[in-house]
């Protein structure tokens, strides 16, 4: 589901598919993430699994699930499947079973924060103290820069010079198929690599859900680049083909 900027797993390749995914390894948000997505008020569910500690200090808007109640909660979670979880507990040791749950009940983009709540603190990242929140409110919004469905498949399919495809997929995934005219800079590395984006065309951007489109939308807009995203499900075969699945 790697489906989120800052998302880090093991890129080590087997049979022509990375071992994390043939082992379903987790998917970990790293707090640089969790950070930007607070900034940019786009909508997340962040889950503390710790127990009595958690309510000394804890990541702000984060909501107490104790690890051991977990698996009675599921009623608690939003009916959306699509909603971005980050999942935390003092290391990331103590989120992994709980991701595996969340994953089995179909939060495909449940993920575990990067070195749990001690990373996210040693970083200097803020933290709140006192009571947290235990109900989960999960809202998705309209999403700024979202391109519609028939002009991102004209610009596909028809390929106008003043416009370019970014698929912002890790490269093992754009591997397997992109769409033709398109470039691959994972969403991760875009920062670094604007020099290779032109200036002079629209950037559309796709990843294979839109949550890392999203995130490479606002890191190119506040570049200066005129830039819109695929907030939908797409998947692409060797050839090319394309489908799109708006949930």
């Amino acid at each position: 589901m790697a489906e989120q900027a800052g998302y880090s797993n093991v890129k080590v390749f087997h049979d022509g598919m990375p071992v994390w995914k043939q082992k379903n390894y987790p998917i970990l948000s790293s707090p640089e993430f969790v950070k930007e997505s607070m900034e940019k008020d786009i909508p997340f569910v962040l889950i503390d699994l710790r127990m009595k500690e958690a309510a000394k200090e804890h990541i702000p808007g984060a909501v107490s699930i104790p690890g051991d109640e977990l698996s009675g909660a599921r009623e608690r979670f939003p009916a959306d499947k699509n909603a971005p979880i980050v999942l935390y507990a003092d290391d990331e040791a103590g989120a992994l079973d709980k991701y595996k749950t969340l994953r089995e009940w179909g939060y495909k983009n449940a993920t575990v924060l990067k070195g749990g709540f001690n990373a996210w603190k040693g970083a200097g990242n803020p933290v709140q103290a006192g009571k947290l929140k235990t109900e989960i409110v999960y809202v998705p919004k309209p999403r700024p820069g979202e391109v519609g469905l028939e002009e991102f498949k004209r610009a596909a399919e028809t390929l106008p010079a003043d416009k370019l495809i970014l698929d912002v997929r890790d490269e093992d995934e754009a591997m397997q198929g992109m769409l033709k005219g398109a470039i691959n800079i994972p969403a991760q590395d875009i920062s670094s690599r604007l020099a290779d984006i032109p200036k002079d065309k629209e950037i559309i951007a796709h990843c294979v859900t839109g949550v890392r489109a999203e995130m490479a939308y606002h890191t190119l807009k506040e570049a200066g680049y005129n830039a819109k995203f695929l907030n939908a499900k797409i998947t692409i075969d060797a050839s090319g083909k394309y489908e799109i699945t708006k949930e």
